[in-house]
């Protein structure tokens, strides 16, 4: 993905920009990422607070553990398929 030039600013200034910008778009769609898993998991049954309990991190590492699992079966399916054509 090319990012536009920023004329204002000298090379090293932009580079900086874009880095930084990359790095934001990284964090948010690890954000976006954890909250479409706290929703699928239902694992979050108290408000809203800055720490899961116990049983509520227990749940949802369960539960990305088993995304995850499935994930990787999915592509090897696919791959193994693609393998045997």
């Amino acid at each position: 993905m090319s990012t536009p030039q920023i004329p204002q600013f000298d090379a090293a200034t932009q580079a900086e920009l874009r880095d930084f910008i990359e790095e934001e778009q990284a964090k948010a769609k690890l954000q976006a990422s954890v909250h479409d898993l706290t929703d699928r998991c239902d694992c979050i049954t108290g408000g809203i607070s800055s720490k899961f309990s116990k049983s509520e991190a227990s749940c949802l590492e369960n539960c990305v553990d088993r995304f995850l699992d499935t994930s990787l079966f999915i592509v090897n399916t696919i791959q193994n398929q693609q393998g045997g054509h």
